[in-house]
């Protein structure tokens, strides 16, 4: 492949390309895009082993929480929180909320004259997130430096018992949590519950409150929400905006697009680019998944690795050129124009529409401020969600706002 064709800026060092699908012991590594989504659709015979979801005590909460609940709990909990996150109601509810986010914070840049853009698209999409789930109680910087501060963890391999962790670094990792928990706790989800209680409002938090969450249950799936809605499109934003700013010919197309291709755009970004490198499941009863013309037995007790960087760009679901940028590319019936960045089957993330929403209406307020790349990001890796970080990213704004 000509290297005129590989866009992709997020390669993590000795991470294998091949082969499509690997049986290593008890462990799975799927690289087929056609695979990776048998893998994932498997709603019968797999459950979450992701975001060290076998770690959490199943006996704590009243309702398991949505990002590692699985069967028809899960279910039922998806379809009544999908009204938050319909294309439809994202735009109609969170578009005016979203441009006013994005005009203030630029303009408080145009005074400072750089901006590290990492850290806008932090208080960005914390604020939007914020609304949509109603941890309105505190100031947003406050409540990011909190969410920031869960992410802090030791690292961990999800392929070993115990994680691999030492018991020193199972204590670092619970101190690293909770605190950060007990402090979200106590200044952003008390408070908008006790409100909420007295009068319930559009969010997140109103409709649990309406499904009988006990406190709990709130606050861990305020953690979920506020964790995922702030780290997936903090980064994506400022990767999107790394391509956007490194190739002139593809930001005059974006700016010069219609909403649904630059939409397009950023769909074809985060899929070259998707911010959750790896997608785990554990077998709870033996299935088969198949590629081309060979086929496999998974067997009960075995864990599932679907490799969403390989499984995207696989030329044998998305065309030549797969780490190439090309909008509008076609893709096999039923696959998202995202890949597989925002997963497949139980666990798909309902916030896509918002997360691209959102990041395009920054953006397209960016761009027409005419950047300049002052410092390029520094890319880093976190294990808890297995994908990339971007900081440091430095940007000149030339033109003020009228």
């Amino acid at each position: 492949m000509a290297d005129e064709h590989n866009r992709r800026r997020a390669t993590k060092q000795g991470e294998p390309e091949s082969p499509r699908v690997q049986h290593d012991g008890t462990v799975w590594r799927i690289r087929s895009l056609s695979a990776a989504r048998q893998a994932l659709r498997a709603r019968e015979q797999t459950t979450q082993a992701g975001f060290t979801a076998e770690a959490i005590p199943r006996g704590f909460f009243t309702k398991h929480p949505i990002l590692v609940s699985d069967g028809p709990a899960h279910d039922e909990q998806r379809s009544k929180v999908a009204r938050f996150f319909a294309p439809t109601v994202v735009a109609e509810r969170y578009t005016d909320l979203m441009e006013s986010c994005a005009d203030r914070l630029l303009a408080e840049a145009d005074a400072a004259g750089t901006i590290k853009l990492d850290e806008l698209a932090l208080l960005y999409a914390v604020e939007v997130t914020a609304e949509v789930v109603g941890l309105t109680a505190a100031p947003v910087p406050n409540m990011a430096k909190r969410l920031v501060s869960f992410f802090n963890q030791p690292p961990f391999d999800i392929t070993r018992p115990d994680l691999g962790r030492t018991p020193r670094q199972w204590a670092r990792a619970a101190v690293n949590g909770l605190v950060p928990i007990a402090r979200l706790w106590f200044a952003d989800v008390r408070p908008a519950v006790r409100a909420r209680r007295r009068s319930l409002q559009k969010d997140v938090i109103s409709h649990l409150i309406t499904e009988g969450y006990s406190d709990a249950d709130i606050l861990v799936e305020c953690v979920t929400y506020g964790t995922a809605g702030m780290v997936t499109t903090r980064e994506f934003i400022a990767m999107a905006a790394w391509h956007l700013l490194r190739d002139e010919a593809l930001a005059q197309r974006y700016m010069a697009a219609e909403t649904q291709e630059r939409f397009a755009i950023l769909h074809e970004i985060i899929r070259l680019e998707p911010v959750v490198g790896h997608l785990y499941r554990r077998a709870q009863a033996a299935f088969e998944v198949s590629d081309a013309d060979e086929t496999w037995t998974v067997e009960t007790g075995d864990l599932l690795d679907v490799c969403i960087r390989q499984a995207n760009a696989d030329p044998e679901a998305v065309g030549p050129d797969p780490l190439d940028i090309c909008p509008y590319r076609a893709v096999p019936s039923g696959v998202d124009q995202a890949g597989l960045s925002f997963g497949d089957g139980a666990h798909k993330c309902p916030g896509q529409p918002l997360a691209i929403l959102e990041s395009d209406v920054l953006l397209t307020r960016l761009l027409a401020r005419g950047p300049v790349v002052v410092s390029e990001p520094t890319l880093g890796w976190d294990d808890l969600i297995e994908g990339y970080s971007l900081r440091d990213f430095e940007l000149r704004l030339t033109v003020l706002a009228a």
